[in-house]
């Protein structure tokens, strides 16, 4: 029987979920396949695995496998999430309300069932079953915000801009912090009411909400072109651009605003970058052409005039200006026959004026594409003809999917959310992955690393960095071969505390804090002086401290309701308790063997940290600063604890020593604390 047969399938799982809680997602699969590989007919891993390929975005992959989980436990509820939010994302609207049915049967109340099932039967224009689903969802959560917002794009479909308006004032009315319902609300005021004024502000607000949107400005800008403030536009199409350099909206745009105002040369460069990007976006073509005209690039305008008439050789105004182009070129010949073509025209037309406007021809196909989408329902990808034609007609970026769906994910997510305001730099740990240190030239140096790296029984350069690293794919698969390689070692050969210790770091690598412990303390009995073990087994425990918080807050709704809720949480209170006992001891095993080793003072500083023990943690970092008076990050956190301590003149100080050392947050906090 092979090594893969015999695989703990359950602690596999158990370790790929950690994984998913540290939004390591191509970590998580691996983990997923191999438990697939082993026990095909589980369902865990097939939706565990679903989960980090929507997070990744990746929707038919979520799709199938979400499928996959279902077929094997048709009771699974977040597997019929997973598959609608990815069928929806993938426009199969109709296979996504079967999903969120199956899920609802199981879950009736669920709101975000409820409100991503009424989203998609919005979209397949079933307005009176969307609105049974909206009313249901209110039913249950009179102040879902985005039920609202939902009921509003409904109305918006129907036509119903006072509906729309109403539902939008209530979804703000209950939650301020929404930037789709204020861009929905200032699309809403600009086309429908023609009031910009009211608009601006709405979008003041999204801005103030989601800064980092470059939509957003190129909204407003539109939005400050009506009322005449083209100062302000201005403004706002560069910062578009500043944050998304590539917009070919804002290019566009910005280009019109400047060949209004006079500023030619520049327009013609916004022009050129719009059809470097999209050859096939008639409108910059021909915008470009008519300012290659107003500034005297006569060559370049007779090339845009070629490109133009060869679309619409029934351009009479187009040979009327290549032939203007030519003549003031020199090329009279030319410019005679261009004067006889669009004259040849006329007189077929029986007319002495151009009646021909591609740029009108253009709008109207692109406003009935629009319209056709709209009436078929039919929501395909946009190719780059269909963002041509987008440009002719919308000045702003519009959002086709206000409500987007969400899955409710209960594996991860709250990591973010769970972050304070102010975060503490993290631990210091042991890795083979060396570190770009951008806040400054330092390196983490001691002995005990250069001893390891000097005996070269190492696979890899040992190194120490702040935080954890993020591998690739190959990288993991490195990790996974260097186990199987120690695994085989170690079973075949006298086995050595450095082997232990090897294996030990590979699984910390790949996130198996269990694995880690268990080698750090097989190399500690074989060699009880060996201080990169102890180190080893603290970053470990400290892992293991994490994934216990994320599981906590993660399960902290579903104990709530438990009948022996207290006792459990005070059992989770209990095991915390001891991981950090553990890891003190080994931070204080690692400074009886190496007094001066920095890291291990500054790492216990994070640990009284967690504990919420500010005194001891500064007591600490002093130590650290001592041993180092440069370790940025050891002035950063003690700052951070004589803040919390309400010592605002100490922790100014060291964070302007922090700052002045490279870490960059330190001035924002500075800001904030010396108004």
């Amino acid at each position: 029987m092979g090594v893969h047969a015999q695989i703990n399938t359950d602690q596999v799982v158990n370790i790929g979920r950690n994984a998913l809680y540290f939004e390591d997602y191509i970590l998580a699969i691996q983990y997923f396949n191999q438990a697939i590989k082993a026990k095909p007919f589980l369902a865990e891993p097939y939706f565990y695995r679903s989960v980090a390929k929507i997070s990744l975005e990746d929707y038919q992959g979520a799709e199938q496998d979400a499928g996959m989980a279902i077929e094997r436990n048709p009771f699974i509820v977040d597997a019929y999430q997973v598959r609608g939010v990815s069928r929806q994302n993938l426009g199969d609207f109709a296979g996504a309300v079967e999903d969120y049915d199956a899920g609802l049967q199981l879950m009736p109340e669920d709101k975000n069932l409820l409100l991503n099932r009424a989203v998609c039967e919005t979209a397949l224009k079933n307005y009176d079953e969307a609105k049974q689903t909206f009313d249901r969802l209110l039913q249950l959560d009179r102040r879902n915000d985005r039920a609202y917002i939902g009921l509003a794009q409904m109305s918006l479909a129907k036509k119903d801009t006072t509906a729309a308006l109403e539902n939008l004032n209530r979804g703000i009315a209950l939650s301020k912090n929404n930037a789709t319902a204020y861009v929905m609300r200032a699309e809403i005021a600009s086309r429908s009411l023609q009031d910009f004024k009211s608009a601006v502000a709405d979008m003041d607000s999204a801005i103030l909400l989601e800064p980092r949107y470059a939509g957003y400005f190129i909204n407003r800008a539109y939005m400050k072109y009506n009322l005449d403030d083209y100062f302000g536009a201005m403004a706002d199409y560069d910062y578009a651009i500043g944050l998304e350099p590539t917009s070919q909206e804002a290019h566009f745009n910005r280009g019109l605003l400047r060949a209004e105002v006079g500023d030619n040369n520049k327009a013609i460069n916004d022009f050129s970058y719009v059809l470097k990007v999209n050859p096939s976006n008639f409108m910059a073509l021909y915008n470009r052409a008519l300012l290659h005209m107003r500034t005297g690039q006569f060559r370049e305008a007779v090339q845009d005039f070629t490109a133009i008439l060869k679309k619409y050789p029934e351009f009479e105004a187009g040979y009327m200006a290549r032939g203007e182009a030519k003549r003031r070129m020199g090329d009279y010949r030319g410019g005679d026959a261009d004067y006889e073509r669009a004259m040849a025209i006329f007189r077929r037309n029986k007319t002495h004026e151009s009646t021909f406007n591609p740029a009108e021809i253009e709008a109207t196909a692109a406003i009935k594409k629009a319209e056709q989408r709209a009436l078929t329902g039919e929501n395909e990808p946009e190719t780059a003809e269909d963002i041509m034609n987008r440009f002719n007609t919308l000045l702003t970026v519009t959002d086709n999917d206000p409500v987007k769906p969400e899955y409710a994910n209960r594996q991860r997510g709250h990591i973010q959310n769970d972050n304070i305001e102010v975060e503490p730099l993290p631990m210091f740990s042991l890795s083979y992955y060396a570190q770009d240190n951008k806040l400054n030239n330092d390196t983490y140096y001691i002995r005990e690393i250069e001893d390891a790296n000097d005996s070269r029984l190492l696979p890899a350069k040992l190194t120490l960095i702040n935080g954890d690293p993020q591998l690739n794919e190959e990288e993991i698969k490195l990790h996974f071969a260097d186990i199987e390689y120690y695994n085989s070692l170690i079973a075949s050969a006298k086995p050595r505390s450095i082997d232990y210790f090897a294996r030990g770091l590979d699984h910390l690598l790949v996130k198996n804090p269990e694995a880690a412990i268990s080698d750090a303390t097989a190399a500690i009995e074989l060699s009880p002086s060996l201080t990169l073990a102890y180190m080893l087994r603290a970053n470990a425990h400290y892992m293991q401290y994490r994934m216990a918080q994320a599981l906590d807050a993660n399960d902290e709704a579903l104990l709530a309701e438990a009948p022996d809720a207290k006792s459990m949480a005070m059992l989770r209170q209990r095991q915390d308790v001891t991981t950090l006992d553990l890891m003190f001891a080994d931070l204080d095993e690692v400074i009886k063997l190496s007094p001066k080793n920095v890291y291990a003072h500054y790492n216990k500083g994070n640990a009284y940290m967690l504990q919420g023990d500010y005194t001891s943690a500064i007591s600490c970092y002093s130590h650290a600063i001592e041993l180092k008076p440069d370790l940025a990050q050891a002035y950063y956190n003690r700052g951070l604890m004589y803040l919390r301590l309400g010592n605002k003149t100490l922790g100014v100080a060291d964070l302007s020593k922090a700052g002045e050392l490279g870490v960059l947050p330190s001035y924002n906090i500075l800001k904030r604390m010396t108004r």
